[in-house]
């Protein structure tokens, strides 16, 4: 399918990138690095990365302005699902192809031409293999910006999404687009100090169930005291991986601005993201998000997804 991809992309000299609302490291780092590898192989053509970005990622790469665009080819990267598309299906842009890659369980077929590989670590682990496997060309800024993609949907290679291939293939890029891995991390992890007390907040403000469920509500109000976002809040969910008594793990985020709650759910063990699912959201068996309307919605998801930690602790 990569040839398919690929000649598609030569095909139109306008490209339209997006990827899912509510941004992560890897649908930025996706639609970034393969927005200026496109641009770096076909310099003559208009290519543009969309969508509402979030202070937590500058050092990563900006974004493009929204311009009106017509006849364009669009890509939807880490989005399984056409709800979830950030700008693309606007009054901006029409389109006269689409083409998704994604590494989410399939849920909804809405482009042209689907890649969905949903073994892989992350949708930059798959552009990885298709710009090392194709006339596309790259270089160690592009190169970096896959592997930040790569790294932070995998945390860090802590997940078994990641096989003998994610690492065969970062090797080669670091092999052939040498770029420090010192500065790399240091553009995602690096935080200011209100988010680590918010992190401490966190820590010990979560309650946990008996069964092992360890959950907690970030209500605007605690937002503003820490002075952080609540991106930054909801996006503090991989920082709590290890915790011996927690089994899944769950932020509950107010978000005034969007008049939502938004859910993000971790888990060691049992499988969420069909639950998640059925109240709207969806995601990864392991990782899922979800978006409510109240406080009172998102304890009822709690408590559902409690009972689902408890029958999978009783199977064990």
């Amino acid at each position: 399918m990569f040839d398919e991809i690929y000649k598609k992309i030569e095909e139109y000299n306008t490209i339209v990138i997006a990827r899912h609302i509510g941004v992560d490291p890897d649908a930025l780092c996706s639609q970034l690095a393969l927005r200026d590898s496109i641009k770096l192989t076909f310099p003559e053509k208009k290519v543009i990365a969309i969508g509402t970005g979030s202070a937590k990622f500058t050092q990563i790469g900006k974004l493009d302005r929204l311009e009106k665009l017509d006849n364009a080819l669009l890509i939807v990267c880490d989005t399984p699902d056409k709800r979830r598309v950030d700008s693309a299906f606007s009054d901006y842009f029409s389109y006269s192809y689409s083409i998704k890659i994604d590494h989410h369980p399939f849920i909804e077929k809405f482009c042209d031409l689907e890649l969905i590989r949903d073994t892989d670590s992350s949708t930059c682990e798959i552009l990885i293999d298709f710009i090392l496997n194709s006339p596309l060309k790259c270089d160690e800024s592009i190169a970096e910006t896959l592997y930040m993609g790569l790294v932070s949907d995998s945390n860090r290679f802590l997940f078994d999404t990641c096989t003998a291939s994610t690492f065969s293939m970062v090797s080669k890029l670091l092999d052939k687009y040498p770029f420090s891995l010192a500065n790399a991390y240091q553009k995602l992890y690096l935080r200011p100090m209100n988010e680590v007390r918010l992190e401490g907040y966190i820590s010990l403000n979560m309650n946990v169930t008996e069964n092992g469920l360890g959950y907690i509500k970030i209500t605007d109000e605690v937002i503003n005291e820490f002075g952080v976002d609540s991106a930054s809040a909801g996006n503090m969910i991989n920082n709590f991986n290890f915790i011996k008594e927690v089994l899944v793990w769950v932020t509950m985020t107010e978000d005034l601005k969007n008049d939502q709650i938004r859910i993000s759910i971790r888990s060691r063990g049992p499988e969420i993201n069909k639950l998640a699912e059925a109240y709207g959201g969806g995601g990864h068996k392991m990782a899922s998000g979800v978006k409510v309307k109240t406080f009172d919605d998102a304890m009822k998801f709690i408590r559902d997804l409690d009972n689902l930690v408890k029958e999978y602790n009783e199977i064990l």
